[in-house]
């Protein structure tokens, strides 16, 4: 499997970003899944795409109390 470069991977990473906002945010699941199976037929191993889903799932963060919004919608635990 080929990587790309730090500097490709950071174009894309925007490039990506843009498109998300571009989307909207009621049509961003909708986007990222369309995405995600374009991605997955350049893949071509059905094995390799579900193994990508669970390592993404698995290592997927809890968002920051910043994401959000202000700092008041934030409640204690």
């Amino acid at each position: 499997m080929t990587e790309l470069p730090p500097d490709a991977r950071d174009r894309v990473y925007a490039a990506c970003a843009n498109a998300i906002s571009a989307a909207g945010p009621e049509r961003e699941a909708l986007f990222l899944a369309r995405l995600a199976l374009l991605l997955f037929e350049q893949v071509g191993d059905e094995a390799r795409c579900q193994a990508a889903l669970a390592d993404a799932l698995h290592a997927l963060p809890i968002p920051s109390l910043s994401a959000g919004g202000s700092a008041g919608d934030a409640t204690a635990a």
